[in-house]
């Protein structure tokens, strides 16, 4: 005797020929999700232990990306001529820049630091004389590789003085650069979050959201949804029966 009994189905075909594919979607979606979940979580692991670990020297081996996100302690001297600025950087609700300067290490090798942050009205180097610091300077800075430009991130404009994003090739190329200038990486000089100087660095305080799994479960549970209705509507039309 068959307790459980069988089911009968008979599905519809132009239902089926268009829901089929859109389950296929939302659960690709949702499986993406988990996978950009584990990546996020990997990434925040790694932010967190080579921050806080202490400061090295900077190898003159090529720096690979399991460097990023090190502390560095750093000596050498800025080169304020060859300064760019960042547009669109906010710091606590205000409008600003962040300044980008060449910077000459005691070995010759030139790289590129984003100093911080500082507002529009000091765009203006001879404003903020503060900020040109002169001679040989020791400072703290994380290494950070160059991003791919987001779909809403604009291209930048060197010849009209718009940066958006760091490119080091791209910079250097711009600002005539010269000698041993590294374009694969740059660094980032690193403060406090209530560090009130100018330019004001970035915080190291671990601010990356990981809300992925949210998204999954959003992707999947619109997919569950689609599928309730899919096999109601077919219960309904007598095409779905348990004999």
């Amino acid at each position: 005797m068959n307790i459980l009994g069988v089911i009968c189905f008979r599905p519809l075909f132009w239902q089926t020929f268009f829901v089929v594919p859109i389950l296929f979607i939302l659960i690709c979606f949702g499986t993406w999700q988990l996978k950009r979940m584990e990546w996020k979580t990997q990434l925040i692991t790694d932010f967190q232990s080579r921050i806080m670990a202490p400061p090295i020297r900077l190898p003159a081996k090529p720096v690979g990306p399991e460097l990023e996100f090190r502390r560095l302690e750093i000596t050498g001297y800025f080169n304020h001529d060859l300064e760019v600025l960042m547009t669109g950087r906010t710091q606590n609700g205000r409008i600003g820049f962040h300044i980008v300067t060449p910077f000459i290490l005691n070995d010759g090798r030139t790289i590129l630091i984003n100093r911080g942050w500082i507002p529009e009205s000091l765009r203006e180097p001879n404003k903020r004389l503060i900020t040109l610091k002169k001679g040989s300077i020791t400072i703290l800075v994380i290494i950070r590789f160059p991003r791919k430009t987001g779909y809403f991130v604009p291209e930048n404009e060197p010849e009209k003085g718009t940066w958006f994003s760091i490119i080091p090739s791209q910079i250097a190329l711009h600002q005539g650069m010269k000698g041993r200038v590294e374009t694969d990486f740059y660094f980032t000089s690193i403060g406090g979050a209530n560090d009130a100087k100018i330019p004001i660095p970035i915080s190291t305080e671990i601010n990356l959201h990981n809300r992925h799994l949210g998204y999954a479960i959003t992707w999947y549970g619109i997919a569950c949804s689609l599928l309730i209705i899919y096999l109601a509507f077919h219960y309904k039309a007598g095409r779905l029966k348990l004999i």
